[in-house]
């Protein structure tokens, strides 16, 4: 199977700082960029001391003005955070700047805890409103507001590609009936991929921004030269997953962090890694392989789990290699 495959940066912040996180999504997007990878996405989340993505926008012009040809953008933007004409006017500008290369995926999760909704200024229910400021987003595009008066500058007439992203049976309803193409997160909640993906299939109806459906499925990899590393780096990252979830600042040592794994949190870890390729690249190409006929996808976006960065870097160097990956002419 050949299936264009992309890559997630999560952006994350080491034992270098957040300044040494930029400059490993630079130097990723580079390499990636000859390795064959079609896009790089970066994910809105906010009051994540581990995660640097917060300016999403921001971090995408980084990225792009130090790279040629990947497509970049958001994987997603919370619009229920923002208005719609911010994002259009951001994405615009970006769109502007590197025309043909920028991608806008919309989630309408809070991409935070409950304190920090507020300190967005987030209104509860904001995320009712997701459908129809999708629609108003993409009119600001198209040119055609729905707001008497109001454009996009820079945005109009930009025509920046939307995705919607989901985890659930909600935004697959909702890109069907728009005719966009659709991203699963299924890389941290593959409960739902099956069934999501079957009703966005069954239910898409074809739009003026795409003919027929298009699914991107969200896959977890860890890569090494040995299965023995690839197995070292996958357990590190479980424990720093666990750790985030109940460690409140707390340090642990390892063992106490293994404890944690047959803990209820670390089940939920567990079911989060649910969909994994772990392994030297014959072994993570064989798992993706089979995953993208289970997951019905047009489209991979692999996520990393590991901090390590000539580790994070090597994984996506074997994988490329793997997949049979070719840089774009």
């Amino acid at each position: 199977m050949s299936l264009p495959v992309s890559i997630l940066d999560l952006a994350h912040v080491g034992e270098g700082g957040i300044a040494e996180s930029f400059t490993s999504s630079v130097e990723l997007a580079q390499k990636a960029e000859g390795w064959g990878y079609t896009r790089i996405w970066f994910a809105e989340h906010h009051n994540m001391p581990s995660i640097a993505s917060s300016a999403t926008s921001v971090l995408i012009a980084h990225v792009a003005a130090q790279t040629k040809s990947i497509r970049l953008g958001a994987g997603g933007i919370m619009l229920p955070n923002h208005s719609p004409l911010q994002i259009a006017e951001q994405f615009g500008t970006l769109e502007t700047l590197h025309p043909g290369r920028i991608d806008l995926g919309l989630g309408r999760a809070p991409g935070s805890d409950q304190n920090t909704m507020r300190a967005l200024r987030r209104d509860p229910s904001a995320a009712d409103a997701f459908p129809s400021d999708v629609q108003e987003l993409q009119a600001y595009f198209e040119g055609q507001t729905r707001i008497s008066g109001v454009n996009a500058y820079p945005g109009k007439n930009t025509n920046v590609p939307l995705y919607i992203l989901g985890s659930s049976l909600f935004g697959a309803r909702l890109a069907a009936a728009l005719g966009l193409p659709y991203s699963f997160a299924s890389h941290f909640a593959p409960q739902a991929l099956e069934d999501a993906v079957r009703i966005y299939r069954r239910e898409f109806k074809p739009s003026a921004a795409l003919a027929k459906p298009y699914v991107i499925a969200g896959v977890n990899a860890i890569v090494a030269d040995t299965q023995e590393e690839a197995d070292r780096l996958a357990l590190e990252a479980r424990r720093r997953r666990v750790v985030s979830l109940v460690g409140r600042g707390q340090e642990f040592t390892a063992a106490e962090m293994d404890l944690l794994l047959d803990s209820p949190a670390g089940q939920q870890v567990a079911n989060m890694f649910r969909y994994a390729a772990v392994g030297t690249p014959s072994v993570a190409r064989a798992y993706l392989d089979e995953f993208a006929l289970k997951a019905d996808a047009d489209e991979l976006i692999v996520a990393t789990q590991v901090t390590e960065r000539e580790a994070w870097i090597r994984s996506y160097e074997l994988l490329a290699g793997a997949m049979g990956l070719a840089p774009l002419a």
